[in-house]
């Protein structure tokens, strides 16, 4: 369901059947609130994490009208606010640790949190373009996914974030941008298997 209150950032949360393993945030695409990102709100759940996913272009009245003027409008100081606020939230609802992940504009989100100390203890992005932009020291444990085709992340940009982060990158060869988005034409269904299989293992080592 999607809620207002407390958080004064709209989201959707999908609750684990029991008690919490741990809290998740994950950031949307470029593109706004897809179907594809509450389904992965929704598996984290099954897995037993409190997920919940903001709506990072809540300041803009037509941002999911026009989601290129919201993308280009985007401020880092309002997403690391909403972040913030999020991972304060799934505190208040008892969870201790609080992983991050996101896809495309919130892949560059989630590194952002990552490094800019947003209190999380594991940051997963996933095809995050413009990351070799705020390339930084992490405050908590990253795995970055990238695809070996994504047009819009070019050699030379991967090649940086590897550079800065030499052990904590995968990169699919044969996948394009978007190979997680499950039910489109860039949908790669091999290398999205193993990167679910990675992020469970990954958040379930850290966020234990």
């Amino acid at each position: 369901m999607t809620v207002t209150a407390p958080l004064p950032t709209p989201y959707f949360i999908a609750r684990p059947p029991g008690k919490p393993r741990a809290g998740a945030i994950v950031c949307m695409e470029g593109f706004g609130m897809g179907w594809q990102l509450l389904r992965v709100c929704e598996r984290l759940a099954a897995q037993g994490y409190l997920a919940i996913a903001p709506d990072l272009f809540h300041r803009l009245a037509d941002g999911h009208g026009d989601w290129q003027h919201a993308y280009a409008s985007l401020r880092p100081e309002d997403v690391l606010g909403d972040l913030r606020a999020c991972a304060d939230a799934l505190r208040e609802q008892g969870v201790s640790k609080v992983g991050i992940t996101g896809f495309c504009m919130g892949g560059r989100c989630a590194y952002l949190a990552a490094v800019s100390g947003v209190d999380v203890q594991a940051a997963a992005p996933f095809y995050g373009g413009g990351i070799d932009e705020i390339l930084g020291t992490p405050a908590c444990p990253l795995l970055a996914f990238f695809a070996g085709q994504d047009p819009y992340v070019p050699e030379s940009a991967l090649e940086a974030v590897r550079a800065r982060h030499p052990h904590d990158v995968v990169v699919y060869p044969e996948a394009t941008h978007g190979f997680m988005r499950d039910g489109s034409e860039t949908y790669h269904e091999s290398s999205a298997r193993d990167a679910w299989a990675r992020l469970l293992e990954f958040f379930a080592k850290h966020l234990r």
